[in-house]
């Protein structure tokens, strides 16, 4: 596993950091005992991580259920910057995620709503952001989250 860190992490960081990608609440003892620490000393870790900018936050990740998933792909027109669309596509309703990419489009964003009508008017909504030109939609079949 390969982080994207601002200082350098040790292996011990590395296994932390796992645990917490798999269950943020995640009790310190229980991560202490599957690697031989104290509880205190994970704790001083994961704070350190957090003060450092390695870890930028806790989040809950909700069961959609029923719910329809798109996946967006879309192209930002010059001179308009990646970052300020994406901050506008981020408050869009039903977006779940935005995410800058590399490669042909420069945005990936993830919404989902109870109905294809409601994920369309996500979808047309997001084509209204100023910068937006180009946008490519996907409904998600199947995942294995």
């Amino acid at each position: 596993m390969e982080l994207n860190v601002m200082r350098a992490t040790d292996e011990i960081d590395k296994i932390v950091i796992m645990h917490l990608k798999e269950n943020a609440r995640v009790p310190y003892t229980k991560i202490a005992e599957d690697i031989g620490l104290s509880e205190a000393a994970v704790r001083k870790r994961v704070e350190k991580l957090v003060e450092d900018g390695v870890i930028k936050r806790f989040t809950v990740e909700v069961d959609a259920g029923d719910k329809l998933k798109a996946l967006i792909l879309i192209s930002v027109q010059p001179p308009r910057p990646n970052p300020a669309v994406a901050q506008e596509i981020k408050n869009v309703e039903g977006v779940e995620m935005v995410l800058e990419v590399a490669g042909e489009v420069d945005i990936v964003a993830v919404a989902s709503g109870n109905s294809m009508q409601e994920v369309n008017r996500y979808i047309d909504e997001v084509r209204r952001i100023e910068g937006v030109s180009k946008t490519n939609s996907m409904i998600v079949l199947r995942s294995w989250i």
